[in-house]
């Protein structure tokens, strides 16, 4: 009865295609005679948008530790995974055999979306639309999970904004993320799982956008330029990107599991103004560049620190590294990569 059991076991295998354990076609792998079996274990695909950014960079490394295959999608990866989340081809070709999405694929700062508004909407409200019909078209039917942004809020009326607060976006960036949600959450209509998270001023990588505000300050310190501050008073809540991961994580978890959501921050509660984040990086750095101070971009929200209850509450997910400890790793990581670049250069 071992036996017999034994050779169902190895002489199955898995179809990509629909995720389930299929007799092996091939006659070669019949030799069932030696002591070794084969045992073929289902592995999850996951298709992260977005996979060459910081967010989704660092998502595909632990996903992969925790057993998922990894999907990509990016503009800026290579063949198979470059590819543009608003062509239909494209995120067909990717979704196919996938039981999850994670959608981070975006113009994903306040700036860009200033200045190229077409670009910013057609990339982040009609590339969700197409993550999603590409999604219900799918025979697995797989999840998604939307990474929106603290910028639906706009200028908020309380601080700690709460998940549930009012949606008044105040720029470009703001309004298409708004109407991402609303294209995700309004998919349940017609049978799919999703989810909404709202992620708030992420950082912690030297892969990171060199101009963002943390990565710039580290990096102004560590060369003895000054640091520029738009707007020293302006306050936000930054959030270390494996915290970010964790929580994203813990919500593909609950989605896959059927449980539906409601829009959630990931996030610290912990305001932070930008005047003492560059006083922070210029003491952990020791660094004797000066501060200029500026005044605030027309197009951002000043002031911004949101409530993490309610992700405690129904994740058990809290973010757990404070932001001096995230610099400290930031510039270690910075410091690493200048020492390594000069090496290169002396070779």
């Amino acid at each position: 009865m071992v036996a017999a059991l034994l050779r169902r076991i190895a002489f199955l295998e898995l179809n990509p295609q629909t995720d389930k354990l299929v007799p092996v076609r091939d006659a070669s792998r019949n030799r069932f005679r030696s002591t070794v079996c084969r045992i073929v274990v289902p592995v999850h695909r996951l298709l992260i948008t977005g996979d060459m950014g910081l967010v989704g960079g660092r998502l595909a490394r632990d996903a992969l530790a925790q057993g998922y295959s990894i999907a990509g999608l990016d503009l800026r990866a290579e063949p198979p995974r470059r590819g543009d989340v608003r062509n239909a081809h494209d995120v067909a070709r990717v979704v196919n055999g996938c039981v999850g999405i994670v959608h981070l694929a975006a113009v994903s700062r306040v700036i860009w979306g200033e200045q190229d508004p077409a670009l910013c909407w057609s990339t982040n409200v009609d590339g969700t639309r197409t993550i999603i019909d590409a999604a219900l078209a799918s025979p697995q039917r797989p999840w998604v999970v939307f990474a929106s942004s603290r910028e639906v809020y706009g200028e908020p009326g309380q601080l700690p904004v709460a998940d549930d607060a009012a949606l008044a976006p105040v720029n470009v960036y703001g309004r298409s993320k708004v109407a991402g949600e609303q294209l995700v959450l309004g998919a349940r209509a017609a049978g799919l799982r999703t989810a909404v998270v709202r992620l708030s001023n992420v950082y912690g990588s030297a892969r990171d956008h060199a101009d963002r505000v943390v990565p710039a300050f580290v990096r102004a310190a560590l060369e003895g330029r000054p640091l520029r501050i738009d707007g020293p008073t302006n306050t936000f809540d930054f959030t270390h990107v494996d915290d970010a991961v964790n929580g994203l994580l813990a919500v593909m978890r609950a989605v896959a599991l059927g449980e539906m959501l409601p829009p959630l921050h990931l996030l610290t509660g912990q305001p932070t103004s930008l005047g003492e984040l560059a006083a922070l990086v210029l003491d952990l750095t020791s660094s004797t560049s000066t501060m200029i101070e500026a005044p605030s971009r027309t197009f951002d929200v000043a002031r911004f620190y949101g409530d993490p209850t309610r992700s405690a509450e129904v994740l058990g997910w809290r973010a757990s590294i404070p932001l001096r400890d995230g610099i400290v790793r930031l510039v270690a990581e910075l410091r690493e990569h200048r020492g390594a670049n000069a090496r290169a250069e002396l070779a």
